[in-house]
């Protein structure tokens, strides 16, 4: 069914001039209190360090007030030190006492030990608590700017205060309830690091399914709801969005490996430390392996723990016991309710994760009357003007076959399509021709025995119609000779290069998984160097045969080691898993996996569009992307590289270069160039890196200057090191570098035209559904623009796909909150299976030239997500979707075997994240 409007979750002001009102106690650290507090943080810590050390580590203790005392508001996520700028908003003020304990408890927390002792007495007694006083502040919480381009730019504090005030509203509200079933909501702490706010299904849902041994085991899980102040560009009207989503419980036995942690959500009969009121919101701390104790130890508890010292802990489960037991305390025991979340890296949930657009559609015309009188539902979005949606074809389209034809008829629709897959097999195996530049593809296939072989070999054959060209098979070499393309595979044991990382003994630190890991990188390399002279071989790409993750420890997997010795060696790599005995699906996993590693060789069908003259016929297409790790990624070490990736007209081949490239070199060279790459001393800080952004950009768009091109970003990537890319920075047809001037789009090329992608991280874009008459929601893919007169700017739109061939059995109808009744009119309810909505993509046409028709650019990269290689469109454009693959060869290493750089411990990870429905 083609629905001419979606609706979406978000709602707006009912009229320009609302506000919404609410009282606080407010408290901001004095700016005297900031040096001394720096000092103690920087005492017997290396020169090195202290000068990295520029700002006061608040985080951690508002983590461990988000875990003790749930109902303050942590606004300030870097302690501003300015009585203008408060950090908590509470209800009623603390007593001084109890907060004074928290304070004490942060401050020894900063250098912990008996020698720090002296420094920390002296600190304690030079912030005079005098300074440190509570006041009431009445706040709009509509509160508001509007920035140069026309956009609404709300205060700092509204994005954690306003999302409160209206999750307060929602948890007084009737409880949610469908064909006379109830789910109550409770309140849940926030976070200063995740603006908005958040409330949870109390009690949880429960499932019950019989286990391996023929018992019966509970599987149990909430439902979220979460509210966000959110912008678009150039609209003066703020919206909320509010999700809905599913949070997992581990039941029995949560499995926490080294290096890893997990959130718990507590609940707790009467306050966890004294003083404090009673709540009726869970509060949320966190379990982790502990490296100091060897063992699992609650965050911020251990001997010298925030925790120990507020004599909190006592009040905690152990957490030994409690991982070992989850269901025991997710239930109630002790007087509190502590709830560990699942994290796909503990393993299968039989609860899936998602819900369906009907149950979204019921639950948001739930919450809609809390946000009521000052907001209403956003308007609708309606269909683009355009009749065509789709790209022009490349492929030829395959018939289906209905079984109540004749016999006939089947054959001869059936003739059709096998004469038409063959011909689409020749369309790909010539874009692999212009991939390769008409050279030979080689491949290394690195097998574990078995099927691999038989199964890569017709796959091969079929994607690219080469069964006829077979000219050599042995059992170390097949190879193919068709007139446009040579193509041969080498296969070799994969062996102990596969094993995992430091066998004997297996590393248990960083610095132990450092140096394993760079051991196999070498050996890999020397291995392919080894076979490619003994049988002069010069592969490309090696596709490997490796258990998955699941199989090895958090400091074993040797799958990054591998690749780095792949690229080291020049070859980019693609990984398969096969079972033993194959699995069904084993012949559809390795023509993926084939299809995958094509495309690293820069091999695509770039989708060719149906706009006629009103795109330019030369167009070029640039996405911009900033490839970044942390100290905790794979190799521990960090990375900071901006990357362009380039789709010419009438080319097949994909480009790419980096910063440090003079010139456009093979998507697979991109690829590789990217392994070993360390984040340079100089580009350590934000300014560094803006600046080095900036540069980068007046390099690329130099390049392309007198060339139509169009530059495509994604807003959650690059605005942090590109501030121009925020909502309140963007100007229509202007562009800023960096800390540079604004200036017109034109100074920058008279054909130039910028883009601006954002999609729902962090619930950026709301959720949505296309109305169903019967009152249920549906999915449809289009483009979509507000209507003219909601006060539509006319340059942001939204793309959506069609629902993923892996979810195509999953109907839109399917809920897990409560019974739904099915097309024969049945209840039914299906928590076990995955819910999924293809995400709205808004599209922001940010710079264009005069005459340019916005819908028509923005048409012209909804077309872009229909990839015809691909099975299904993809989540961005073509050319973004290449850019972000590139990060999975971000694995940065010393070649020079320096001592490895351990890693700063990440705040309360966000399991909402974790717990992404899409």
């Amino acid at each position: 069914m083609a629905y001419q409007t979606v609706h979406t979750a978000a709602f707006v002001p009912r009229s320009p001039d609302e506000s919404v009102e609410a009282e606080y106690a407010t408290l901001a650290f004095p700016a005297a209190w900031r040096e001394p507090i720096l000092d103690l943080y920087r005492y017997a810590k290396s020169a090195a360090t202290q000068e990295r050390l520029r700002r006061v580590p608040i985080r951690r203790l508002n983590a461990v007030l988000r875990a003790v005392a749930p109902d303050l508001l942590t606004v300030d996520d870097s302690a501003s030190f300015s009585a203008a700028v408060p950090w908590l908003y509470a209800g009623s003020p603390l007593p001084a006492s109890v907060f004074a304990g928290f304070l004490n408890a942060w401050l020894w927390d900063m250098s912990p030990g008996p020698e720090a002792f002296p420094v920390f007495k002296q600190t304690i007694e030079s912030l005079r608590s005098a300074d440190l006083r509570w006041s009431a502040k009445t706040v709009d919480l509509l509160e508001h700017s509007l920035s140069a381009g026309g956009t609404n730019t709300p205060a700092d504090a509204s994005y954690h205060l306003l999302p409160d005030v209206i999750a307060d509203r929602i948890a007084k509200l009737a409880p949610y309830e469908h064909l006379g079933e109830r789910v109550e909501f409770r309140r849940v702490a926030g976070s200063a690091r995740a603006s908005g706010a958040e409330l949870m299904s109390w009690p949880p849902l429960e499932e019950h399914r019989k286990d391996k041994t023929g018992g019966r085991r509970t599987w149990r899980y909430s439902a979220v709801i979460r509210i966000s102040l959110r912008t678009v560009p150039f609209s003066q009207v703020p919206r909320v969005h509010v999700a809905f989503g599913i949070r997992r419980w581990v039941s029995r036995t949560a499995w926490l490996p080294r290096g890893s942690s997990a959130s718990v959500y507590l609940l707790p009969d009467s306050p966890l430390r004294s003083g404090l009121t009673e709540s009726n919101r869970f509060a949320v701390g966190a379990v982790e392996w502990n490296r100091g104790l060897g063992r699992v130890a609650w965050r911020h508890g251990g001997p010298e723990g925030m925790l120990k010292h507020l004599s909190v802990i006592e009040n905690l489960p152990p957490a030994e016991l409690l991982v070992k037991d989850a269901d025991a305390w997710l239930v109630g025991k002790d007087g509190l309710v502590a709830a560990i979340v699942h994290h796909t890296r503990m393993g299968a949930h039989a609860i899936g994760a998602g819900l369906m657009p009907s149950e979204r559609r019921r639950l948001a015309e739930w919450v809609a009357p809390a946000l009521e009188p000052e907001f209403v539902m956003a308007p609708e979005l309606r269909r683009s003007k355009y009749v065509s949606e789709l790209p022009l074809r490349q492929l030829e389209p395959i018939k289906p076959v209905s079984a109540k034809l004749a016999d006939e008829q089947q054959a001869e629709i059936n003739s059709i399509n096998d004469q038409r897959t063959i011909n689409n097999a020749r369309t790909v195996r010539a874009s692999v021709s212009e991939a390769v530049d008409g050279r030979q593809l080689s491949v290394l296939v690195l097998h574990q025995g078995g099927a691999l072989a038989d199964l890569l070999t017709g796959a091969i054959e079929a994607s690219l119609d080469l069964a006829e060209h077979r000219v050599a098979s042995e059992p170390t070499l097949s190879r193919w000779q068709a007139p446009d393309l040579t193509l041969e595979l080498h296969f070799a044991e994969l062996g102990s290069l596969g094993a995992p990382l430091g066998a004997d003994p297996q590393p248990r630190t960083r610095a132990e998984h450092s140096e394993a890991f760079s051991a196999r990188r070498r050996e890999v390399t020397a291995w392919i160097s080894g076979v490619g002279e003994q049988r002069g071989i010069n592969p490309s790409l090696a596709l490997l045969e490796l258990e998955g993750a699941d199989k090895f420890g958090p400091l074993t997997d040797p799958k990054f080691a591998l690749r780095a010795g792949c690229a080291e060696a020049g070859l980019v790599t693609q990984f398969v898993e096969l079972k033993s005995p194959p699995t069904k699906d084993a012949e559809f996993r390795i023509a993926a996996a084939w299809s995958d590693g094509l495309r690293q060789t820069g091999s695509r069908l770039i989708p060719e569009h149906s706009l006629g003259d009103a795109i330019p016929d030369n167009l070029n297409q640039v996405a911009v992307w900033l490839v970044r790790r942390r100290h905790d990624g794979p190799t521990y070490t960090p990375q900071f590289t901006p990357i362009a990736v380039l789709l010419r007209p009438q080319e097949r081949q994909v480009l790419g270069r980096t910063a440090d490239m003079d010139e456009w070199v093979p998507y697979s060279r991109l690829l590789a160039s990217l392994v070993g790459t360390m984040r340079p001393q100089d580009l350590r800080s934000r300014d560094q890196q803006t600046e080095a952004v900036a540069v980068f950009m007046r390099k690329l768009l130099y390049g392309l200057k007198g060339r139509p091109t169009l530059v495509l970003t994604r807003a959650q990537n690059l605005r942090p090191r590109w501030p121009w890319l925020l909502n309140g920075g963007l100007v229509p047809d202007h562009l800023q570098l960096g800390n540079g001037p604004l200036q017109r789009l034109a100074l920058h090329g008279r054909n130039l035209r910028v883009v601006r992608v954002a999609d729902q991280q962090r619930d950026e874009t709301p959720q949505w559904w296309a109305p169903k008459e019967n009152g249920g929601g549906g999915i449809s893919k289009g483009l979509w623009a507000p209507a003219e007169e909601s006060g539509h700017s006319g340059r942001v739109f939204y793309s959506t796909t069609d629902k993923a061939s892996t979810h195509s059995g999953v109907g839109v109808d399917l809920s897990k909150l409560t019974h739904h009744l099915d097309s024969k009119g049945k209840p039914r309810i299906n928590p076990g299976t995955a819910g999924w909505t293809p995400q709205l993509l808004e599209l922001t046409m940010a710079g264009l030239q005069p005459g340019d028709d916005p819908a028509t650019w923005a048409m012209f990269v909804h077309q872009q997500r229909t990839a015809e290689d691909y099975r299904d469109q993809l989540g961005l454009p073509l050319a973004l979707h290449l850019a972000r693959l590139t990060e999975q060869y971000a694995l940065p290493y010393d070649a020079e075997e320096t001592e490895a750089v351990e890693a700063s411990i990440d705040e309360l990870d966000s399991d909402l994240n974790s717990q992404s429905d899409e």
